[in-house]
């Protein structure tokens, strides 16, 4: 099945436009430096590139914009029709033919500049032949312009048709302007048709989709037609006629029996037997809409003569297809209105049976049933004996289902929301009432005016359905509560105690007291405890003295605080004279060992020795050892010169920094570089 997409065409781009292109390209894609000094053959070379390459690109050009277009005489003849109605077939054939002609005049260009530019003589001939050539092609390009434009134009409408399938399932609507087909489209599939109530709202072929019997149905809603002569009818009309024409489609004629779309019964009669000639081998139902300002049975004889004559034209089609006459109208003559949707399912469902039917009719009358009959097997079972066995159904299920038909007959049909603003005076009137649904004790209180702010303050803070119930809890507390007090007005409550217990009183707040105050000491120690230093204390406050006090007072002996505090405020100045002045009689060796000794801080250990074996290192002796820190220490030496992290550093380096190759050179030694 052949599908037609026109959205796919590339842009076609404007004369001027389209020479930018092809010449920025080649600037691009092409060699661009040439000297005097070259050999003849290699300037030859360099400019009958630069012309070949300037003609492919204009040939492939034109070749995409020629083949993406469509043939009218290869596609479907309704997209044909179509596209003659709406473009003109000539200009449209005239357009393509000058691109056709131009791509053949660039590639003679480019095949005799290229023999003349085998016997240019010097740099400068080959230069003015490629110029003369890209200019010739330039001046074909810029000639077709016009076409160039007439075809964008045609790609943009193109790209905004609707993708019909002329082969699938289709049912057409046609009809006078204003009789309802673009509401009837709206209602049976999901497309949204612009719907207004003058005539000629809808000015192009509109599509929708719908399903019947779990298979796809195009429904394609055309334009109104008027009744007037062929040469007289627009384009828009002339769409309409294009789709009756030449789809395979189940055909809706609506005709508006109230004539509010302003035209009368016998006009619309009037059309119908002029294009009736495009009904042919169609099914074809009349539909009369608008049923709910004038029903089918009040309309006078005159207009019931006409739809009966019509209704007679398309029980032939009936008959041309095969089937049986009959004298109900439900098979083509059918009444609906889109404004209530009554008859609405049942137009599409007719329709769609119609159309079907015929499809199936026209393949068995095929060649091709025959290859697929072979293939049916309709197995069909035979008794084993004479005895009847009817479905059984148990009995419940009757009873059920008798029950839920009892209720359904006689429970009445809830009115809904819309059915009441119906009633009341529509949208804008009516206003639904919120209140209904309150779920209270008694239904009259719904509707009763609450107010929302009462004196300033907000009601709702105030309202609790149980506040009676929790007033009478709240009494009844309080009158426990005074009944237990006896009216004392005194909270504190002395309590006679004897001399024992007023004893393990005293200890516990001694014991609890002293439990606080080592907590206190623990948590002000020397490193949380700020320093005063010697100059803020200006008025002695912070002596020994004091501390002696304070020590004294918790229980404590100050002396030895006291000594320690006086000998590391000496300092160390006068210790290391004693020993420099008593060291003059002792030997070097042993004062230096000394010195060493007593500069060294005490809260330092002394180090290991790096030759020193630790247990478990792993080391036979301390030789070994040292022979592997060596070892180690060599080996990270090219390492540390190349500033690697460590052994699984790979990073590399800038090669080339910026500051060194960027820019221009000046005047001095490039050496550096």
């Amino acid at each position: 099945m052949v599908q037609y997409n026109f959205k796919k065409i590339t842009v076609v781009p404007g004369g001027k436009d389209f020479i930018d292109i092809i010449l920025s390209r080649t600037q691009r894609q092409t060699p661009t430096v040439v000297h005097k000094g070259y050999a003849i053959n290699r300037i030859r070379q360099f400019y009958m590139r630069k012309v070949k390459y300037t003609q492919t690109n204009f040939h492939e050009k034109l070749s995409t914009i020629i083949e993406e277009f469509p043939r009218l005489d290869d596609i479907h003849p309704f997209y044909g029709d179509l596209l003659h109605v709406l473009y003109n077939k000539d200009h449209y054939k005239l357009a393509l033919g000058q691109i056709n002609t131009a791509r053949n005049l660039i590639g003679k260009i480019a095949k005799d500049y290229v023999k003349l530019l085998k016997y240019g003589d010097s740099l400068y001939r080959c230069k003015a032949l490629k110029v003369a050539a890209l200019g010739r092609m330039c001046t074909v390009v810029k000639r077709i312009g016009p076409s160039l434009a007439y075809l964008e134009q045609i790609r943009q409408h193109m790209a905004r048709l609707p993708s019909i399938d002329p082969n699938t399932r289709t049912i057409l609507i046609c009809g006078y302007p204003n009789v309802g087909k673009s509401s009837f489209i709206n209602k049976i599939t999901r497309a949204d048709v612009d719907v207004q109530p003058y005539a000629f709202t809808t000015k192009s072929l509109f599509v929708g989709h719908t399903d019947y019997k779990y298979l796809r149905y195009q429904v394609i809603d055309t334009p109104g037609i008027l009744d007037r002569p062929f040469e007289d009818r627009n384009i828009i009309e002339m769409c309409s006629i294009t789709a009756l024409a030449h789809l395979r489609a189940a055909v809706l004629f609506f005709l508006d029996i109230s004539g509010s779309c302003g035209y009368s019964i016998a006009q619309q009669a009037a059309l119908f037997h002029s294009i009736k000639s495009l009904f042919m081998n169609k099914p074809l139902i009349i539909v009369c809409n608008k049923t709910d300002l004038q029903p089918l049975d009040g309309i006078s004889e005159e207009d019931k003569r006409l739809v009966e004559e019509m209704k007679s034209e398309a029980l032939k089609t009936v008959i041309g297809q095969g089937g049986e006459a009959t004298n109900d109208q439900g098979g083509v003559l059918l009444t609906m209105s889109t404004l209530t949707e009554e008859g609405v399912i049942s137009v599409k469902n007719a329709a769609c049976e119609r159309l079907l039917d015929q499809r199936v009719e026209l393949k068995m009358k095929s060649k091709k049933i025959n290859e697929c009959l072979n293939r049916f097997h309709v197995a069909m079972p035979k008794p084993r004996d004479q005895k009847e066995r009817p479905a059984c159904i148990p009995q419940a299920v009757l009873e059920a289902k008798a029950k839920e038909a009892e209720e359904a007959i006689h429970k009445a049909k809830k009115k809904l929301e819309k059915d009441l603003e119906d009633d009341n005076g529509g949208a804008g009137v009516y206003s639904a009432s919120l209140k209904k649904h309150y779920i209270l004790a008694h239904d009259e209180w719904k509707e009763d005016i609450m107010p929302e702010i009462l004196d300033g303050h907000n009601v709702y803070d105030f309202v609790d359905p149980d506040i009676l119930q929790r007033l009478e809890e709240l009494e009844r507390e309080e009158g426990l509560r005074q009944e237990q007090d006896g009216g004392d007005d005194d909270v504190e409550m002395d309590y006679d105690l004897t001399q024992e217990e007023k004893e393990a009183l005293a200890e516990i707040r001694k014991k609890k007291s002293l439990l606080i105050q080592q907590h206190r000491i623990k948590k002000s120690t020397a490193e949380s405890r700020p320093t005063v230093p010697r100059k803020f204390d200006k008025d002695k406050q912070f002596t020994s003295k004091r501390m002696g006090r304070q020590l004294k007072s918790i229980g404590l002996d100050p002396r030895l605080a006291i000594e320690r505090a006086r000998s590391k405020s000496r300092g160390r100045k006068r210790e290391r004279s004693i020993d420099r002045d008593d060291t003059m009689d002792v030997d070097g060796e042993q004062s230096n060992k000394k010195r060493l000794r007593t500069s060294i801080s005490r809260s330092r250990s002394v180090s290991r020795p790096p030759h020193e074996i630790v247990p478990g290192e792993g080391y036979r002796d301390s030789a070994q050892k040292m022979k592997a820190m060596v070892l180690a220490k060599k080996s990270s030496k090219k390492r540390n010169k190349d500033a690697r992290r460590g052994e699984a550093d790979r990073v590399i380096p800038t090669l080339r920094p910026k500051h060194l190759f960027s820019g221009k050179r000046g005047k001095g030694k490039t050496d550096r570089r």
